[in-house]
């Protein structure tokens, strides 16, 4: 074993959890490294505003990823981006992860904090328009559509919450909705249905993007008349909820048949020393807020662990 390449805790994704993971295992004098296949801050980094997160009135998902990143890395905690992982050797005493690079470390914890990625209505046109009017980030692309209509699809918090937040940039935004209601807080709702530049389609989705080198138009459905309509559009955002970022250990962990790991009330997986964290555990609320809380779990549970197998090689190396 490179001892240089050995950490106490290994922590997969760089998102609030893993971040969050990083700062208490890393103030806790655990030797902690990071590996995380984006830009740390994962999905949080793609919010526009965050209005609930305690004690901060209001902040860009950006800046808070930036002071959570710097806070880690204060404490001495290692991070190492735009990664790709290639392979995973979980069971046993010590862990190892390689790198698609060839590269690989060795670890006695490791926490799995790889978060998601958008989850795609998987309909004609939308693979060829990606980019070109369709998005998944309204944060990133709000602006590219000043002055035009748009549709947002979705009917969750985030879906019209973003919604809200094209208006700043958009003259007209209309929400896409499978069902008649909301999947959505109140708060949520009420702030979208009082915005004068949203209107809503409601029991209606899309059957297909349509348009030549862009978005132009999409195929709208109306699920209780079977009505077909096509409505001109310079653009489409679609907030359908997240798909996680597990298929890396397909296989290898206890998941639901979702993708999602198993875990209990101390984020510990079905492999012992392995724990996990966020968006890719099993979970009924996604909030950054919530990933934070499970980040902190895993990295005391992980912290725990270690101590424990630290005391058991002491009381073996006396006899």
């Amino acid at each position: 074993m490179d001892t240089g390449n050995h950490y106490d805790t290994i922590v997969i994704g760089g998102g609030p959890a893993g971040l969050t993971a990083g700062i208490y295992l890393s103030r806790a004098r655990v030797k902690t490294l990071i590996l995380n296949e984006g830009a740390a801050g994962g999905q949080m980094v793609l919010t526009h505003e965050i209005a609930n997160y305690p004690g901060v009135e209001t902040i860009s998902g950006y800046q808070l990823s930036a002071i959570m990143k710097k806070q880690a890395l204060s404490f001495g905690c290692k991070i190492r981006s735009n990664i790709s992982i290639a392979a995973t050797e979980l069971y046993g005493d010590i862990k190892k992860i390689t790198l698609s690079d060839g590269s690989y470390y060795t670890s006695d914890t490791v926490v799995i904090a790889s978060g998601g990625r958008p989850r795609m209505l998987g309909i004609p046109g939308e693979d060829e328009l990606r980019g070109k009017g369709i998005s998944y980030c309204a944060t990133c692309d709000g602006d590219f559509f000043t002055g035009k209509e748009i549709i947002v699809v979705g009917g969750g918090n985030s879906a019209l919450e973003e919604a809200v937040s094209l208006t700043k940039y958009a003259r007209k935004v209309t929400v896409v909705h499978q069902f008649d209601h909301f999947q959505a807080f109140e708060y949520a709702v009420r702030e979208a249905e009082d915005n004068p530049a949203i209107n809503f389609l409601m029991e209606t989705v899309v059957a297909s993007f349509d348009g030549q080198e862009k978005l132009e138009s999409v195929l709208l459905k109306n699920l209780r008349t079977d009505e077909l309509t096509r409505l001109r559009t310079d653009g489409a955002f679609i907030f359908i909820g997240y798909v996680p970022n597990t298929e890396f250990l397909r296989g290898v962990i206890e998941m639901n048949s979702s993708g999602e790991i198993i875990v209990d009330d101390h984020m510990a997986t079905s492999i012992k020393g392995v724990f996990a964290a966020g968006d890719s555990i099993v979970k009924r609320y996604r909030q950054v807020t919530t990933a934070v809380g499970d980040g902190t779990i895993a990295a005391l549970a992980a912290t725990a662990y270690i101590n424990e197998m630290k005391m058991q090689r002491k009381e073996t190396a006396v006899i």
